[in-house]
C-alpha cells in the first residue's frame, strides 16, 4: 500500500519534522510513504523514504493517482490564523484525495484557529468525508463532537518519538536552561527586551548555561541571536535538523521556557521543569492538559525583576512531569499508532 503524507514538511520547523519522523515511526510495516515536501531532496536524505515537491500539481496528481490513502500527518494544518491559503492547501488536496477514492486519515490533527466562516465551513466537510480522524487536544475533539464525526482522541504523538542523544551536550556546562522562542506579532521588540532583561537576571542568580533552540530559524533564528548578544559566553545557539536529536537535547537541561508547542511537549516527556509563553490556543491547552506554569506573550510583565523572580521560583521548587505521567502520555499518545494500524488495515 503506498500512502501520500501531508504536512508543513521540509520547511525547516522542528516540531513538524518531529511529527514526520514520528508518523513514518508509527506507519504500519506494509505501508510505502511517500512524503509531500518543501525541500524533497532533504526530505529523501533524512528519512530514507520517496518525496515530493509539495507545490509540484501535476506530480502531486500522479502521485495520488497511485497511491492507496492520503494521511494528513499531525499538526494544526486546518486553521487560517497562519494564513488563509491553509485550510484551502491542506482541505484541498484532501478533497482531490476524497474524489479519488483513497483512503483519506486525518492523523493527529488540532483544528483551528478558524475566524472565517468558509474556513470553518470547509473544514466541517473536509473532515466529515474522511475515512478516518484522530485529534490531539481536547478542543478539537469538542468541535468535532459538535459536527458529528467520530474520531479518535490521543495526546500529540511527538510523546512516543524516539529521542536520540546529542554529542557533546554532556560536555556543555552544567546546569542547563533551553529557551525556545519564535517570531510573532505579540512578542514585540519592547516584550523581547523585557524578556531578555529576565533571562540575563536568571542566568546570573543561577549560574545556568542557555541553551538557545531555533525550531524553526528561518523564524526564530534572528530572536535567538538578539538574546544571545545579551548572554555572551553563557549561552549557545544549537540549530539542529535531526527531530530525535532535537528531542533528545531535553534530557539534558534541568528547566525549558518556550512558546514552542512541540519544545514544551519535548521538555515535558523529558520529565523537564516547563514555562510556558502562549502565543496560541494549542500552547494554552497544553498548559491547561498539563497544568503547566506559563502566560500568555501578550502578558510578558513590564518588569523584567517580576518574570525572572516567576522563572526563579519554577526553577527552586516546580515540579516536573513524573516518570509515570509521562509513560501514561507516551502510552496514550501510542493510540495514534494504533489507530493508523486499523485505518490502513
Amino acid at each position: 500500500m503506498q500512502a501520500v503524507l501531508c504536512g508543513y514538511y521540509g520547511k525547516g520547523n522542528g516540531g513538524d519534522e518531529a511529527l514526520l519522523a514520528t508518523l513514518l515511526q508509527m506507519l504500519p510495516s506494509h505501508v510505502r510513504p511517500l512524503v509531500l515536501s518543501g525541500n524533497p531532496a532533504e526530505t529523501e536524505r533524512c528519512y530514507g523514504v520517496e518525496a515530493c515537491d509539495r507545490m509540484a500539481i501535476l506530480p502531486i496528481l500522479r502521485s495520488l493517482k497511485q497511491s492507496d490513502a492520503f494521511i494528513w500527518g499531525g499538526g494544526s494544518l486546518m486553521q487560517d490564523a497562519t494564513s488563509p491559503v491553509n485550510p484551502l492547501y491542506y482541505g484541498g488536496l484532501m478533497t482531490l484525495a476524497q474524489q479519488q477514492g483513497l483512503r483519506t486519515i486525518a492523523w493527529a490533527q488540532g483544528i483551528g484557529p478558524l475566524k472565517q466562516s468558509w474556513a470553518r465551513w470547509f473544514t466541517r466537510q473536509v473532515f466529515a468525508n474522511c475515512s478516518a480522524v484522530s485529534v490531539r487536544d481536547v478542543g478539537s475533539a469538542k468541535q468535532l463532537t459538535a459536527w458529528g464525526i467520530p474520531f479518535t482522541l490521543a495526546p500529540d504523538p511527538v510523546w512516543a518519538l524516539q529521542g536520540s542523544p546529542l554529542p557533546g551536550l554532556w560536555e556543555l556546562p552544567a546546569p542547563r536552561i533551553a529557551v525556545a522562542l519564535r517570531s510573532h506579532p505579540h512578542l514585540t521588540a519592547e516584550r523581547l527586551q523585557n524578556l531578555t532583561a529576565a533571562l540575563v537576571s536568571f542566568q546570573k542568580a543561577t549560574q545556568a548555561y542557555i541553551l538557545l533552540l531555533p525550531f524553526q530559524p528561518m523564524q526564530d533564528l534572528a530572536i535567538a541571536e538578539t538574546v544571545q548578544a545579551a548572554l555572551p559566553n553563557v549561552s549557545r545557539i544549537l540549530t539542529l535538523s535531526d527531530p530525535q536529536q532535537l528531542k533528545g537535547v531535553f534530557h539534558g537541561v534541568e528547566m525549558t521556557i518556550a512558546m514552542r508547542l512541540h519544545a514544551l511537549i519535548m521538555a515535558a516527556a523529558a520529565e523537564c521543569r516547563c514555562f510556558a509563553l502562549s502565543y496560541d490556543p494549542k500552547v494554552s491547552q497544553l498548559m491547561q492538559d498539563l497544568d503547566l506554569p506559563g502566560l500568555p506573550v501578550e502578558q510578558i510583565p513590564d518588569s523584567s525583576a517580576v518574570l525572572c523572580q516567576t522563572w526563579l521560583e519554577q526553577y527552586a521548587n516546580g515540579d516536573a512531569l513524573s516518570g509515570v505521567q509521562v509513560q501514561a502520555l507516551i502510552d496514550r499518545a501510542s493510540l495514534h499508532q494504533e489507530f493508523l494500524a486499523t485505518a490502513l488495515s
